[in-house]
C-alpha cells in the first residue's frame, strides 16, 4: 500500500486521487485528502483483493502488485517484541485510553489525538502489556514522537 508519510494515489470509480498517508498502527492508516482526515481499516481479502473501511463503510480494493505488498506487510499479523507507539502527526493529546501496566489487544485503542480538528486513534500493533505512557491528556506532540510502549 505506502510507507509512513507517503503520497498514495488511488483509481476510484475512473477518478485519480492522491492523499498522504500515514500508518498509525497494523492495518490501521491515517489518511489526509484536500484538508480533511480520515481513519482506514485495511484487512486482507485474498492475495490481490483487500477490504478499506471508512467511517462505517466498506471499499473493494484491488492490489496491483501482490508481491510488493507482502513485502511491506510481512508474514506476522502482529508486531513482535516491544513496540513503540509514534504520534503519526503533530497534535494535542485529548484521551489516553489506558494506564500503564494494562493488558491490551492488538488493535485496541491507546491514545488519542487531535489534528486539524479531527481525532485520530493510536491502536496498540500487538496483544500485551503497556510497559510506558509517555504522555498525559492535553499534552502537545509532534510527528514521530513516541507516546507508548507496548511490550
Amino acid at each position: 500500500m505506502f510507507h509512513t508519510g507517503e503520497r498514495a494515489r488511488w483509481n476510484i470509480d475512473g477518478r485519480a486521487l492522491e492523499a498522504d498517508a500515514v500508518e498509525i498502527s497494523p492495518g490501521i492508516y491515517s489518511i489526509l485528502i484536500a484538508g480533511q482526515s480520515f481513519e482506514a481499516r485495511v484487512t486482507l481479502r485474498s492475495d490481490s483483493q483487500l477490504c478499506v473501511t471508512v467511517a462505517g463503510r466498506d471499499y473493494n480494493a484491488t492490489i496491483r502488485n501482490p508481491r510488493k505488498w507482502k513485502r511491506i506487510r510481512g508474514l506476522g499479523v502482529q508486531a513482535e517484541g516491544s513496540q513503540q507507539l509514534k504520534a503519526p502527526m503533530s497534535g494535542k493529546i485529548v484521551l489516553v485510553l489506558v494506564k500503564t501496566g494494562d493488558t491490551v489487544d492488538a488493535g485496541q485503542g491507546i491514545i488519542v489525538i487531535e489534528a486539524m480538528k479531527m481525532q485520530n486513534e493510536i491502536r496498540s500493533p500487538k496483544s500485551g502489556t503497556v510497559e510506558r505512557l509517555l504522555v498525559a491528556q492535553g499534552q502537545t506532540v509532534n510527528a514521530g514522537e513516541v507516546v507508548a510502549i507496548v511490550s
